[in-house]
């Protein structure tokens, strides 16, 4: 159990400072088509969701394969709390708009750094209970199914507000 809570910690810390850096490597690469696919090519809420997914994502890479034997319920468990992080930027980012009525940026820094560490914690939780494990398959589908949205989206987004940057332009 002490390797597991030391994995999920170094997760937390490795998501904030990969998602952090992967903020600014679509204008490092010069634009870059591929860097694009992974981190944000824009300002929206829907490509600020690549903060978490992919830095999570890339860590379990890193987490399941070392774990899996000792923790079985850890991909599954893996994929819910990649999920979570994921859906809680836009979910905490529309909440406190709405009570705010502006963008804010240090609640937006405080919605990824929460995002983050509640997504990282399900995955500690739920490896340990085996909370996921019935749900794999859906669980699976679902984290497929995000990398596909994302490698469409981000140059074919559709006209919703979640993909439209603040500036209202999409370049």
């Amino acid at each position: 159990m002490k390797i597991l809570k030391r994995r999920t910690i170094g997760g937390i810390a490795f998501v904030l400072i990969a998602g952090t850096l992967s903020h600014f490597l679509y204008e490092w690469t010069g634009k870059n088509f591929v860097a694009g696919l992974f981190t944000p090519v824009n300002e929206s809420v829907w490509e600020h969701m690549k903060l978490v997914f992919f830095p999570m994502l890339l860590y379990s890479f890193f987490m399941i394969p070392g774990l899996k034997d000792e923790f079985p319920c850890l991909p599954s468990a893996y994929c819910f709390g990649m999920l979570l992080g994921t859906l809680l930027i836009p979910v905490l980012f529309y909440a406190y708009n709405f009570v705010t009525g502006r963008d804010v940026f240090f609640l937006d820094l405080a919605t990824f750094a929460v995002s983050v560490i509640l997504g990282c914690t399900a995955v500690y939780k739920l490896t340990l209970h085996c909370g996921a494990k019935a749900f794999s398959w859906l669980l699976y589908v679902l984290a497929a199914m995000g990398i596909v949205c994302f490698m469409v989206f981000s140059y074919n987004p559709p006209p919703l507000a979640i993909f439209t940057p603040p500036s209202g332009s999409f370049s």
